[in-house]
């Protein structure tokens, strides 16, 4: 891994898990060995609006908030939250897409449509784009609320850490009732 400063941006809507997943990522990076700055947004959240976190982590980090242009990797629990933070994300940045759809509320109201292109707009200006079904994946797993650890899955494998760093840190964050659960699915993820 660089030896520079390195950012990760998780979007989505509220309910999703985002803000878990950027404690967790958090925690990984102080655990091997980087200085870690995170922020968050949450606004309307438990009402399902925009929810993003910042997570930045180097040898030195200063600002928890990535400038425009400035995102390694964009990782978005939801098709059309992943539009809203293309401008942050690098020339050469990834992205992951969670292949869900929570339709907002003007979609819902009927004075919008919510786009059918919204992947292929991304792949036409991104080449590194993985998109996975990771709520489907967690229904298949009993449970849907483990999307999250799915998609934590898929992100470590696009950074160097090593895997007993994310196993101890997820041992951690959850209770014995849905660790292996979520253990399980995270080790799905890392293989998509």
């Amino acid at each position: 891994m660089s030896e520079s400063v390195r950012s990760v941006l998780l979007v989505g809507v509220g309910g999703q898990g985002i803000i878990r997943a950027s404690d967790i990522l958090s925690l990984v990076m102080m655990r091997a060995g980087f200085d870690v700055k995170k922020s968050e947004v949450h606004g309307m959240a438990q009402r399902g609006g925009c929810v993003s976190s910042n997570v930045r982590f180097g040898p030195k980090v200063y600002s928890p908030l990535a400038k425009k242009g400035d995102v390694d990797v964009l990782v978005s629990f939801e098709k059309l939250e992943t539009l809203r933070y293309l401008e942050y994300l690098k020339a050469d940045g990834k992205v992951i897409i969670n292949d869900e759809v929570v339709n907002p509320p003007s979609v819902n109201l009927g004075d919008d449509l919510y786009p059918a292109d919204t992947v292929d707009f991304i792949k036409k200006h991104f080449k590194d784009v993985k998109v996975v079904d990771a709520t489907k994946m967690a229904l298949r797993s009993g449970d849907r609320r483990m999307s999250n650890t799915i998609i934590l899955g898929v992100l470590s494998s696009y950074l160097d850490i090593e895997y007993g760093v994310w196993e101890e840190v997820l041992e951690e964050s959850f209770s014995p009732k849905i660790l292996e659960g979520n253990k399980e699915v995270f080790k799905l993820g890392r293989e998509e």
